[in-house]
């Protein structure tokens, strides 16, 4: 599957917000946004105001590089949260949220969803006692993620630990830091889900 392979910072400055790709540098001085909170290119300090469907398009994007998604995937679980009982909005993020790779950044075994997802392809995980290495595994309420003990002392994972307290723990997930485990303890709310996205512009984008 055709991924983006170019700087991720660009990615933060063309959303003129941190996206947290890069884990610790993010919040360090040499992170992108803070240095120049513009939009990159020749005419990124001179872009006017956006229309509706701009707005829209850029919210869409913003998410999809937040999650580190391609446009399929994101539009499939658009469709599947439309499917759904409830808000749409709310739905598809609590889908994102579900994602393997996603909760394993969230417990704090990774410092970006991008490094959780290698190390969920890389076998380092399992989810209620048993190896999966699919990043796009959605969990459900009650399931425990936890590192392979074989893999507790990977620098990665232990570096992701110690700055763990920096993020802070959602309220929809437990963690036990001696045993190397987390449980996705229920679904989310969208109050829980203090993301900085307006997920009903996605909605409008793909209502068209």
């Amino acid at each position: 599957m055709a991924r983006y392979t170019e700087s991720s910072c660009r990615l933060c400055r063309r959303e003129t917000m941190k996206l947290y790709l890069k884990g610790d540098r993010c919040y360090s001085d040499k992170c992108a946004v803070e240095r120049r909170n513009y939009p990159p290119g020749q005419h990124g300090q001179n872009r006017g105001k956006f229309s509706d469907y701009g707005l829209q398009l850029r919210e869409k994007q913003k998410i999809k590089r937040m999650y580190g998604l391609v446009e399929k995937q994101f539009k499939a679980y658009f469709k599947e949260a439309d499917r759904q009982k409830g808000v749409t909005g709310t739905n598809f993020l609590v889908l994102l949220e579900r994602r393997l790779d996603n909760a394993v950044y969230r417990f704090g075994f990774a410092n970006s969803r991008g490094q959780a997802r290698q190390l969920v392809r890389h076998n380092h995980f399992l989810v209620n006692g048993r190896k999966v290495n699919i990043p796009s595994y959605l969990l459900r309420p009650g399931d425990k993620v936890a590192v392979v003990e074989g893999s507790r002392q990977i620098a990665g994972i232990t570096d992701a630990m110690e700055a763990m307290p920096r993020r802070g723990l959602p309220a929809w997930l437990d963690m036990d830091k001696t045993k190397f485990e987390g449980t996705f303890r229920t679904l989310p709310t969208r109050e829980e889900m203090n993301l900085p996205v307006q997920e009903q512009l996605v909605v409008e984008f793909y209502s068209k």
